[in-house]
C-alpha cells in the first residue's frame, strides 16, 4: 500500500432486524414470531422481515403475497416510522460518546472511524463490543459490528456473524479475507455484475484479484477499476460526518396496475408535489429528473433528463415526470411510479487520489 495511504480504525454497525425488532420489542406478543413490517394488503411490499420469518425466505422488497406463500403464520404489521426513527436517534446518541466521526447510511446502520477516540481505547474491537451492549442495555435491541481498517471491508465484515454478533479484519487479514469472498458478497456487486463476473470465471476475491486493472475496466466500465484497489483492501473513503446528500426521491405502488396513461398523470401529480415537498424541506433543488416505472412482470424501467437549470417547483418537476412517461411506449401494465431528482446543488467534486496499480500491500502492525 502507498505510504500515504492512511489505516484507519473503522466500525460499522447495523442493527439487527431493526424495524421487525422494534416492533417485537414494543410488542412482547410478538416475539419469537415470524414478522413483517409493511407487506400487508394485495400491492404491500414488505420493508422489513423478523429472523423467524427470514428463516422461511421471506426478505425486504419481497412482494407480501410471495411472503404469504412462503411463510402461511406471517404476520403483518404497519410500519411506524417515527418511532424507529426515534431509536435511531438514542442509538446515534451511544456512537457520540465514543467519536464525532460517525456517518450514518439509514436509520439502522452507520460507520464510526474511532482511530483516534473520546475514550482512549486503542482497540476498535473492544469499543464495538462496548457499543453494542450499550444498545442493548439502554435501548433493548441488539445489533452486530463490523471492524477494520477501511469502511468497505468492515461493512461486509459485520454481516458475518449476525445476528448479535461482530467480526474483525485485522490489517494483516484484510487480504486472505477478501480473497476467499464469493464476489457476491462484495459490497457494491449486485446480482446483475455477479452473473457477468461469474460468465467470465471470477468467483471469488482470489478470481477478482488475478485479473488487471485494464481487463477490469475494459469488461465493467468505470466501476472495474475501483473493483481492482477494494480486493487489495485500498478503499480510502473517509468516513463523513455529514454525508452530501445525492438525490430525493418519492414512489407510489398502485392497488390495481395502471394501463392508462390519463390515470399514471394523476398518480404523477401527487408524486410530484412529495417530491416538492421533501426539496423544500431539504433546501436543495436538482437538474436531473428521474422517472421510475415498475410493471406488472416486476420489470424495472428508468428514464431520465437534465434540465438546464435547478429546479424543485412541483408543476416543473411534473412536467419533466411527464415528457419522460411520453418518451416511449409502455410495455406492460404499471404497479409502480416514482420520481427522483439528482444532480443536487449541494454536490461537491472532490479530487480522487491516483494509484500506484503495481505496488499493493497491507500495513501489518496496527492493535485492533
Amino acid at each position: 500500500m502507498p505510504n500515504d495511504l492512511p489505516i484507519r480504525k473503522i466500525i460499522h454497525v447495523d442493527m439487527d432486524a431493526f424495524y421487525a425488532s422494534v416492533e417485537q420489542m414494543d410488542n412482547p406478543e410478538l416475539k419469537g414470531k415470524p414478522l413483517a413490517v409493511g407487506g400487508g394488503g394485495k400491492r404491500g411490499v414488505i420493508s422489513a422481515a423478523s429472523y423467524e420469518a427470514r428463516q422461511f425466505g421471506v426478505k425486504s422488497a419481497m412482494s407480501g403475497n410471495l411472503a404469504i406463500k412462503l411463510c402461511p403464520e406471517l404476520i403483518f404489521v404497519k410500519p411506524n416510522f417515527e418511532r424507529y426513527t426515534k431509536i435511531s436517534k438514542q442509538i446515534r446518541k451511544i456512537f457520540h460518546d465514543y467519536t464525532d466521526l460517525v456517518e450514518p447510511l439509514s436509520l439502522d446502520e452507520a460507520y464510526l472511524d474511532v482511530t483516534k477516540n473520546k475514550k482512549g481505547n486503542p482497540s476498535a474491537s473492544l469499543i464495538a463490543k462496548e457499543i453494542r451492549q450499550r444498545i442493548f442495555d439502554e435501548v433493548g435491541l441488539t445489533a452486530s459490528a463490523g471492524i477494520s481498517i477501511n469502511k468497505f471491508v468492515a461493512k461486509i465484515a459485520s454481516d458475518y456473524n449476525k445476528p448479535n454478533g461482530q467480526k474483525t479484519v485485522n490489517p494483516e487479514d484484510v487480504l486472505e479475507f477478501l480473497e476467499q469472498l464469493d464476489i457476491r458478497k462484495f459490497y457494491g456487486i449486485g446480482k446483475v455484475t455477479a452473473e457477468k463476473m461469474y460468465q467470465k470465471g471470477i468467483f471469488t476475491g482470489k478470481d477478482l484479484k488475478a485479473k488487471s486493472a485494464d481487463y477490469l475496466e475494459a469488461h465493467f466500465g468505470k466501476s472495474g477499476k475501483s473493483y481492482y484497489y477494494i480486493v487489495r483492501g485500498i478503499h480510502n473513503s473517509e468516513v463523513k460526518p455529514h454525508r452530501t446528500r445525492k438525490s430525493l426521491a418519492a414512489e407510489r405502488t398502485f392497488y390495481e396496475n395502471l394501463t392508462s396513461e390519463v390515470f399514471m398523470i394523476k398518480k404523477l401529480e401527487h408524486i410530484a408535489k412529495e417530491v416538492a415537498k421533501r426539496l423544500s424541506k431539504s433546501k436543495v433543488a436538482g437538474k436531473t429528473v428521474t422517472l421510475k416505472i415498475k410493471y406488472s412482470d416486476f420489470t424495472l424501467q428508468t428514464r431520465s433528463r437534465t434540465l438546464p437549470y435547478y429546479v424543485s417547483d412541483k408543476d416543473i418537476i411534473l412536467d419533466a415526470a411527464k415528457n419522460l412517461l411520453y418518451q416511449d411506449t409502455l410495455k406492460e401494465s404499471v404497479r409502480l411510479l416514482g420520481i427522483s431528482i439528482s444532480n443536487l446543488n449541494t454536490q461537491s467534486i472532490y479530487a480522487k487520489a491516483s494509484m500506484d496499480k503495481e505496488s499493493v500491500s497491507v500495513q501489518l502492525k496496527f492493535e485492533f
